[in-house]
């Protein structure tokens, strides 16, 4: 199995802190371990890691945006799916610790776990000395995802873009509604309704109401004839 250096592609030197990054909550509980053994704070700090090098290059890459446009831009990037998407891919997923029972759930592969865990190391980098490194590393990493969401912003930017467009109309926001959900408690998929005046405009699914109610916006911008 490969180890968070061959993942990241940067050395690590404190092997104790990677280990805690990697670590639930769950497994700290099931060994009654102090509970700062676990990714909890380590993820707080590679938030904060995570965000300011986003922030940077946003800033240098669009120098016309505005605040608004570029923090819409960073949520999408720092979104949990994102995140998710990245440490399934580079096999990060597969090092999370956590309890027997947690394991057999499935719980590995929640979206928002894997985006902990990412953040987590990330944050565990800083600490071990490796700031410039892994600044590095995230400029590289989200540079597909930046020129996505530059090339795809409407899709990503969908419900902004219905909203606006039914309050030109009436003053109304669209109403989304879950009307269906299918699958097991930790893989549930979303099926949504949104309407406007009354009427159904878009019907979609997603692993989570956010991205369901994204597909939903975009799908009903395409009815309308926005995009």
């Amino acid at each position: 199995m490969a180890s968070v250096s061959d993942i990241f592609g940067i050395e690590t030197d404190s092997q104790e802190l990677y280990q805690y990054a990697l670590t639930h909550s769950s497994y700290t509980k099931e060994k009654e371990l102090p509970p700062t053994q676990c990714y909890e704070r380590l993820e707080f700090l590679g938030d904060a890691v995570l965000k300011l090098t986003i922030s940077d290059v946003l800033f240098k890459k669009y120098p016309e945006a505005s605040e608004g446009e570029l923090s819409k831009i960073r949520g999408i990037l720092v979104s949990d799916n994102t995140l998710a998407e990245i440490a399934k891919t580079n096999g990060l997923q597969d090092l999370i610790i956590m309890s027997r029972h947690d394991e057999k759930q499935g719980h590995k592969k929640l979206n928002s776990i894997c985006a902990c865990v990412f953040e987590a190391v990330l944050g565990a980098y800083y600490l071990d000395g490796k700031f410039d490194k892994i600044v590095q590393y995230i400029q590289r990493t989200f540079e597909p995802y930046i020129d996505d969401v530059q090339e795809h912003f409407v899709k990503f930017n969908a419900k902004a873009v219905l909203q606006e467009y039914t309050q030109s109309i009436n003053k109304k926001t669209p109403v989304y509604t879950v009307i269906n959900t299918t699958g097991p408690a930790h893989k549930t998929e979303f099926e949504i309704e949104v309407r406007f005046n009354d009427e159904v405009l878009a019907v979609e699914k997603g692993s989570s109401k956010k991205e369901a109610e994204q597909k939903c916006a975009y799908a009903a911008c395409e009815k309308l004839g926005i995009i």
